[in-house]
């Protein structure tokens, strides 16, 4: 007997809809990993996209425990000899909350094509307003 694969077109990928108002951004980024990736799925296999989208609203309102506010540095190469650009959490947060929540979301995904095509089922707001009501997306409480 082999091992059951499912084939591109058996994949139903859903819709989640995640309120990251209070959520602790670790927590929070790991368990939508999970998501991408497919793992909460039964069909889930290694090497094939399984996963389901994820819209992400109040990326405003994502929180740090502890002292990780203040003390936590994002650290960018532009390519040029002393071009290492440096950001704090509290600045990139008041600048763009979304690229917080998915430089953490996409760093936790396999850095291959296939980690690439989880990412793009990703969608980060700020806000609560999100243009995605026509897939008819699950309400989903991570708490």
């Amino acid at each position: 007997m082999s091992t059951y694969f499912p084939k591109a077109g058996e994949i139903a990928r859903k819709w989640y809809v995640v309120d990251a108002s209070g959520q602790p951004l670790g927590r929070l980024a790991t368990r939508v990993a999970r998501m991408l990736e497919g793992k909460n799925n039964p069909r889930y296999t290694p090497f094939m996209d399984t996963g389901d989208h994820v819209v992400i609203i109040n990326a405003d309102k994502v929180r740090l425990t502890g002292m990780k506010g203040e003390k936590k540095v994002y650290h960018r190469y532009t390519g040029y000899p002393g071009g290492l650009r440096s950001e704090e959490f509290t600045k990139r947060m008041t600048r763009r909350p979304e690229a917080v929540l998915q430089d953490a979301i996409v760093g936790m995904l396999p850095k291959t094509k296939l980690g690439r095509s989880m990412a793009s089922k990703l969608k980060v707001y700020r806000g609560d307003k999100h243009p995605h009501e026509a897939q008819k997306p699950e309400t989903l409480a991570l708490a």
